[in-house]
């Protein structure tokens, strides 16, 4: 499902340069739950946005679903995002203007208004949300932003979901919650990329990496 050859990030600004990611191999099989841990500012989030077409590497190969992300063009990149992999994120990025239905129906990338609110209704009923589909983010609690953030994710039944610390703002009855949810996705079928500095979180996931200084340890 991802690839990684001899993957390079570097940073630059005026004044210096910092490798987020150094020559890194990495290969997350179709249907596998891969966890990534290690401290902050060891390029854990920075795989993450280059398995999830974010951002591009300095050098080096990646393939996500078969395809080379480095040969698309900016609206191929786009729409291969919206159709096939779900973002779930530490601070949910919900629109605040929006209640949680029409959050969740916003990025939907198929068919007709209608097809998605049904599929949106589904989502959040199975997430035990549907009492909340018409408040907005403000009146909700932490865990149930999140879980609208994963029904979000979810709209568009994609193959691969990555998840950026997605229990870091979660008491631990509603990140274990979250986590069922990613863990439920995989046993369907679906590829998780779960970064976390959470000890706890990683057990959720069938294979543990560690990252230190933009290479991959061990």
């Amino acid at each position: 499902m991802i690839h990684f050859q001899n993957i390079t990030k570097t940073y630059r600004d005026s004044r210096s340069s910092i490798d987020a990611l150094k020559d890194v191999d990495l290969d997350v099989e179709k249907g596998e739950f891969l966890a990534v841990r290690g401290p902050s500012g060891c390029g854990k989030s920075t795989l993450l946005m280059i398995s999830g077409a974010l951002c591009r590497p300095t050098s080096g190969i990646v393939q996500v679903a078969g395809e080379d992300l480095a040969s698309m063009s900016v609206a191929h990149r786009a729409r291969f995002r919206a159709q096939r992999i779900g973002f779930v994120f530490q601070m949910f990025h919900l629109l605040p203007y929006l209640n949680i239905l029409d959050n969740v129906t916003y990025a939907a990338s198929f068919g007709r208004h209608s097809e998605a609110r049904i599929r949106a209704l589904e989502l959040l009923e199975e997430f035990k949300l549907d009492a909340r589909a018409h408040h907005r983010p403000a009146d909700l609690s932490a865990g149930e932003r999140q879980r609208v953030a994963v029904a979000r994710a979810l709209i568009n039944r994609p193959e691969l979901l990555l998840a950026d610390e997605p229990t870091g703002n979660l008491d631990p009855e509603s990140a274990d919650t979250v986590l069922q949810l990613l863990s439920d996705f995989h046993a369907s079928g679906g590829t998780v990329l779960l970064v976390t500095h959470d000890e706890a979180a990683a057990q959720y996931a069938q294979r543990t990496l560690r990252l230190r200084n933009g290479t991959i340890e061990g």
